[in-house]
Formats: structure tokens, C-alpha cells, sequence
């Protein structure tokens, strides 16, 4: 194992469930917690450093710290703020006033000691806080960028894999746009083992047609079905951000949508939105503008115009 350091700021449902990932990863050597409630992070750390052993992996140092200990991260991954609670409105962008200043607080600390860590964003809005963060803190661009849609990717890939009865990670395709709502599966990005989607019926096996809109929808809802279920979701998140981060340590350079400010990509700037990234061990190595049909370029529009509203509001831009 190289020895990295991982910082995983906020340790409550998704920080915790980062902690157990990465751990059973083996992501890094040394991996510290970080929160507001120094003893929930310490609670976090000491749990974890006694069952390091049972997850093979007794040579990860875990322990909690302060914000300082950022300053010779290789990666953060920030998770902190408070979440959707099951009796709210089921939309992400209702958590803008409230995680702006959680995350303003934190950018604040973290850029106080380092501005050279790869910085991983979960915390919802995850659009607004990862431009929040990515555009008033003067970290390097690419350095900064948010989970985006890759667990809605994941959710679609998986949904599309049940529906044909196939390995998911032989599913191409993504879903854009923002971590929320407004997300949009790239229909003209699916295909499976070469074959085209408008083709998917001729070569593999299925028991319903295959009804677009409603796979959509069930991406989409997939979420809140979960947070309804059982209180929150953190399972999922934190697999994509560890997805995330072992491609930073590693350099794998996975190809991934990510939130990241936009800079004139399909004639949008002033927001972040996810888009397919080369991750590596940079960050953000390239952002590809690939080319869309004109339905899924309004629905991106669509998409950056619901951010840029929260943005507005709330005078990021």
C-alpha cells in the first residue's frame, strides 16, 4: 500500500460509511476523522481501529483530529453538513442555506492549511455547495469537484443490467446534470457489449419492454425510496466517493460524470453541473463535452437553469 493519507470531514451516516469503505478498501495508510462533535470522530475512529484487523487491513492508522490535520492530505472527502430528513421535501436543493454556511465554515478551515489535497464534495446541494466551494476558495480547477452523478450512473447502469439480466459494469451509459432532481439519464451514451441502445432487444434477453421514461423516474426516485426506507442513504455515496478517491491514489483515471463548474461547455458557465471526467491524480483531468442530440442538451439546460436559481438566491452568482 502507498502510503496516502485520506481526510474524511463529517462523520455522521455517509462519513461513517465512507470510513468503513475506505477502510475495507485499503484506500489509504492513514486516514483521519474529522467533525464539528470531536467526540462523535473520535467515537468513528477508535470503533474502526479495533475492527481493522477483521477487514485485513491492520496497518491503516485511523484516529480523529482536527482541521489542521488536512494539511498533508492527499484527498478529502467532505461530507459534512445535515441532510434530507424523511418528514421534508424530497429535494436536495432544499439544504442550500443551511450547508452554504456549513460548507463556507469548512472551506475556510481546509483552505487555512492546504489547497494542494484533491477535495471530494457529497455534501447536498451537491451542486451549489461543490460550486460554492470549487469558485470562492481559490483551489486549482480540477482540484475541487463534487460526487456529481456517479451513483445515479451506477443506479442506471444497475437498473438497465436487471432489465437485459447482465453484468452491470458491462453497461455503458450516464446519467447528467445535477445530483438531484433534474438529472437526466444521456440515453445516446447506452449501449451494452457494443450493442446500441435502440438495438439492446435483438441480443439480450428481457421479460418487459423497455420503458425509458420509467427507468428515468426510478433512478431519480431511487434516493428517496431509500431515505424513506430506512431514515438516509450513505451506502451508495460513500462507494462512489471511495470509487472516486481510489482513482485519485491510484491514478486509474476512470471516466465518471462529476460536479464541477462549467466553463462554457454546451454554452453554460456560472454553474456546476456533472459531466463524463477523466479522474485521476490530479482531480479532474478532462472534462468531456461530448456531443449530445438536442433533447438531452435542453434537458441539461433545464437542469443548470434549476441550480443557477438556487445560486441566485442565495448570491453566488
Amino acid at each position: 500500500m502507498q502510503k496516502h493519507k485520506l481526510a474524511i470531514i463529517g462523520m455522521g451516516n455517509v462519513g461513517s460509511a465512507v470510513l468503513v469503505q475506505a477502510v475495507a478498501q485499503q484506500l489509504a495508510a492513514e486516514i483521519v476523522c474529522i467533525d464539528i462533535d470531536g467526540k462523535k470522530a473520535h467515537g468513528e475512529a477508535l470503533d474502526m481501529t479495533h475492527a481493522t484487523p477483521a477487514a485485513c487491513s491492520p496497518d491503516v492508522k485511523v484516529y480523529s483530529g482536527g482541521f489542521d490535520e488536512c494539511k498533508d492530505a492527499d484527498v478529502i472527502i467532505c461530507a459534512g453538513g445535515p441532510s434530507i430528513l424523511p418528514d421534508e421535501k424530497l429535494d436536495r436543493l432544499i439544504l442550500a442555506e443551511r450547508n452554504i454556511k456549513v460548507i463556507s465554515g469548512i472551506m475556510k478551515e481546509v483552505t487555512s492549511y492546504t489547497r494542494d489535497a484533491v477535495f471530494i464534495m457529497i455534501t447536498n446541494p451537491l451542486d451549489v455547495t461543490a460550486y460554492l466551494a470549487a469558485t470562492r476558495f481559490d483551489y486549482a480547477p480540477g482540484k475541487l469537484f463534487g460526487t456529481g452523478t456517479t451513483l445515479e450512473t451506477l443506479r442506471f447502469k444497475r437498473i438497465i443490467a436487471n432489465h437485459y439480466n447482465i453484468n452491470a459494469k458491462d453497461v455503458q451509459g450516464f446519467m447528467l446534470g445535477e445530483h438531484g432532481n433534474s438529472a437526466f439519464p444521456a440515453w445516446s451514451t447506452v449501449s451494452i457489449g457494443g450493442v446500441r441502445l435502440d438495438a439492446l432487444d435483438k441480443y439480450y434477453d428481457y421479460s418487459e419492454p423497455f420503458d425509458k421514461e420509467k427507468i428515468a423516474d426510478t433512478v431519480v426516485k431511487t434516493a428517496y425510496d431509500v431515505l424513506l426506507s430506512k431514515g438516509w442513504t450513505n451506502t451508495g455515496i460513500a462507494m462512489g466517493a471511495c470509487y472516486l478517491a481510489k482513482s485519485v491514489f491510484l491514478n486509474i483515471r476512470c471516466v465518471t460524470p462529476v460536479s464541477a463548474p462549467l466553463d462554457g461547455e454546451y454554452g453554460l458557465s456560472d454553474v456546476a453541473l456533472s459531466l463524463p471526467s477523466i479522474i485521476g491524480e490530479n482531480g479532474v483531468d478532462k472534462r468531456l463535452a461530448i456531443q449530445i442530440p438536442d433533447s438531452e442538451l435542453e434537458a441539461l439546460h433545464r437542469s443548470a437553469q434549476s441550480i443557477k436559481e438556487v445560486l441566485k438566491i442565495n448570491a453566488l452568482i
